[in-house]
């Protein structure tokens, strides 16, 4: 007559998502990074480090002298730097065994081969070098400080990972191109695209109302009037892009929602592995693939699609790609075609920690000496 129900909900303790993120991760990461997974995890769980990307757009010539007394330097323009100096040396290298392989000069193979040395495309011939993007070497964790505005009220370099920036490397950006972002907010790569000075148009989309704001405030703070006219932002589902503007783009960029392993692992605000968001976290990889197949259709023929997220699982990322192939074939006769990055494991070792074992794409893992990442990017050219 007197028993009493217990109240579970109220005593129950409540598992931190982190923690169920952790575990998560532990149990399938373990299974697909092998031995590197307990750095990556540590590297998860330390604090992020950033770059700088400048803003081409204010007046703060200073600031490029202002980082290097602080022994900041920009990561893409070194690479490229150190690129040409081996590829230099390199051509040196084959003239001089040509000489030293015949006595009167040289044959007629040999002087092929120093053409061809010489004629090979650079690695860096797809890479910006109007993004410039600073970063302390591997090992130093200064912070960098807050941006500060120019005499016309634009900030003069905007803080984010510096990993970031590979999509937007990838996409190679030409003159005039018209570019989508499909899933732009906040709005970090929408900024690097428009850094390039090469967008004729550029539609930048985000489904959500509040991140469109932000998107909003960052065009504000950073791109002057002249420039951000030549910008669309729109708040379309972007799964549904084909229906409003299908087949018009030269580049796309799918940077979709995903894990967010980062922030899923250190931040209980908004966290997708919160028990609440366990359906929506189980159907992202459908949603990414959805969002993928509607970059796809944005492309115009012979237009490239780079597809990004900021997580290390392979269901969210070769996977998505591998099913877009499939479904772009069998379902609309697209025949797709995934482009080698592997030069950006090359010329960019110095600054990041790459995963050598992607079968599409590139992976940067975080790392306690370089904590960039995670950022998976991969790139497909329709045919």
């Amino acid at each position: 007559r007197h028993r009493h129900k217990e109240k579970w909900a109220t005593t129950a303790p409540r598992i931190p998502s982190t923690r169920l993120a952790l575990h998560h991760f532990d149990t399938s990461y373990s299974l697909h990074l092998g031995a590197l997974w307990p750095s990556v995890r540590a590297g998860l769980l330390c604090e992020q480090k950033y770059g700088a990307l400048l803003n081409n757009f204010a007046a703060a010539d200073h600031v490029p002298e202002e980082l290097e007394l602080l022994n900041a330097t920009d990561f893409i323009s070194e690479a490229l730097q150190k690129q040409q100096w081996q590829r230099g040396a390199a051509v040196g290298e084959v003239a001089t065994e040509c000489q030293e392989g015949s006595g009167e000069g040289r044959t007629g193979m040999q002087a092929e081969m120093v053409a061809q040395a010489e004629m090979s495309p650079p690695l860096c011939a797809s890479i910006s070098s109007k993004i410039k993007c600073y970063t302390f070497p591997r090992g130093d964790i200064t912070r960098f400080r807050s941006a500060r505005p120019d005499g016309l009220g634009l900030l003069d370099y905007y803080l984010m990972d510096a990993a970031s920036l590979l999509p937007v490397l990838a996409l190679d950006v030409q003159p005039d191109d018209f570019v989508l972002d499909l899933c732009a907010a906040p709005g970090g790569k929408t900024l690097a695209l428009l850094q390039t000075g090469f967008c004729g148009h550029l539609a930048a989309n985000d489904v959500s109302i509040s991140r469109t704001k932000r998107l909003y405030q960052i065009l504000h703070s950073y791109v002057p009037k002249e420039v951000r006219d030549t910008v669309s932002v729109t708040s379309y589902d972007g799964r549904d892009w084909d229906q409003v503007k299908g087949g018009t783009f030269h580049k796309v960029l799918v940077d979709v929602p995903c894990t967010t392993d980062r922030h899923s692992a250190m931040e209980e605000d908004n966290n997708i592995f919160h028990r609440r968001r366990t359906k929506e976290r189980q159907m992202l990889p459908m949603l990414q693939l959805q969002l993928l197949m509607a970059g796809i259709l944005a492309a115009r023929p012979g237009g490239a699609v780079v597809y990004s997220t900021c997580s290390l699982s392979p269901l969210q990322n070769e996977c998505v790609v591998e099913r877009a192939l499939d479904v772009a074939r069998a379902q609309f006769n697209i025949s797709l075609h995934p482009e080698d990055l592997s030069h950006f494991r090359t010329l960019f070792q110095d600054t990041f920690s790459f995963f050598s074992e992607c079968r599409l794409g590139e992976l940067v893992l975080p790392h306690l000496t370089a904590n960039f990442g995670p950022m998976y990017f991969c790139k497909l050219r329709r045919g």
